[in-house]
């Protein structure tokens, strides 16, 4: 068990690799789902270009949304999309940049598909057999006296092995339809991978001061969200503990005095005790449930600029700058607001 959570903790840690890791295994999947998959081809004129086209176009466009939805850097680039601008503008590019990127990573399994699909050539068979002239593939005798629908209906029977009588016709239009399923698979491969090098090549041509900035601050968003719920989780903890712990004290406080008794008590409450400023330090002055929610509406409506300053204003002390601070940035309710000991003091600021 250990193993797995110290697994799952270095996955979390690194987003990237994680990422990778999910588009590996997506790809594998959808190979694997097509091997598995059994081909049944309807072999009607109606049908046959329905199925086939759609086995090669639905799989990818499901795999590509799943790709999406298995990313958890979507949801901070809708969030960063939809925020309000507040004290932190919004940088197209960094947008731009984390699209790219899901993107780029959710086509992966996709490309698999299409690839197998294509090599394969039954969906291409199905879709086309209606398609080709016969008169290449069978001799005159068979198709004498056959009218245009029924030469449809017996090119529609050649994915067919059982409901086809002629074999050699069919093994001849097979072979046929397939080399051009699979010229068609490795010039998609080609066009990939043609288009992947592209874009390699042609990235550092550009300015690589933007770049490494869209890149720096996409991180930086990722980053600050799962920061910022981490915080939010400490804090509601800590809420929780010292919240508990003032309802136990109120209601046994005289009982516990009674049962108490000697050096064990005074080591027992110093034990609690300290327990209970560390607690209360992790809830960083907001101590009311009105002052937690302003600051997370806050937070969305208003995050801080990014431009940290360690000097503070001339003549006026550091206490009474954090109690402004608390009361004005975050938005206490009053009377809950308390003015917390604080070694620095920081002024956002950015054009970010």
């Amino acid at each position: 068990m250990d193993k797995f959570r110290m697994m799952f903790q270095f996955l979390q840690s690194n987003q990237e690799s994680f990422m990778n890791g999910i588009c590996g295994i997506m790809a594998l999947a959808s190979a694997q789902m097509y091997s598995a998959f059994e081909f049944s081809c309807p072999c009607m004129p109606e049908y046959n270009y329905t199925y086939g086209i759609g086995l090669l176009i639905i799989p990818p466009i499901w795999f590509f949304l799943l790709g999406f939805v298995l990313n958890n850097n979507v949801s901070v680039l809708a969030e960063e999309w939809k925020r309000p601008t507040g004290k932190r503008t919004k940088d197209p590019a960094v947008l731009r940049y984390m699209f790219c990127s899901i993107t780029q990573r959710s086509l992966i399994a996709p490309a698999v598909w299409v690839s197998v699909t294509l090599m394969d050539g039954k969906s291409f068979l199905c879709a086309f057999s209606i398609n080709l002239d016969i008169e290449k593939f069978a001799n005159r005798s068979l198709i004498a006296g056959l009218s245009e629908t029924e030469k449809i209906k017996l090119l529609a029977k050649i994915p067919c092995k059982d409901l086809f009588e002629h074999h050699d016709v069919r093994v001849a239009a097979s072979r046929y339809i397939k080399c051009i399923s699979q010229a068609c698979g490795w010039m998609f491969l080609l066009m990939m991978t043609f288009t992947a090098f592209l874009v390699r090549a042609i990235r550092p041509c550009f300015t690589q001061a933007a770049f490494l900035k869209t890149k720096y601050w996409s991180h930086y968003i990722d980053i600050e969200r799962k920061m910022f719920d981490e915080t939010c989780k400490e804090h509601a903890k800590s809420f929780a503990k010292v919240c508990i712990h003032q309802y136990f004290e109120n209601i046994s406080g005289e009982m516990r005095s009674i049962h108490h008794q000697g050096s064990h008590k005074d080591d027992t409450e110093e034990e609690d005790e300290d327990k209970k400023k560390s607690d209360e330090d992790k809830l960083l002055g907001i101590r009311a449930q009105d002052d937690m929610n302003k600051v997370l509406w806050n937070w969305h409506t208003c995050k801080p600029a990014l431009a940290l300053r360690k000097d503070q204003t001339d003549g006026e002390p550091s206490d009474k700058l954090n109690g402004n601070l608390n009361g004005a940035v975050n938005g206490f309710a009053r009377g809950h607001s308390h003015d917390t000991e604080k070694k620095e003091w920081a002024v956002y600021y950015s054009k970010v």
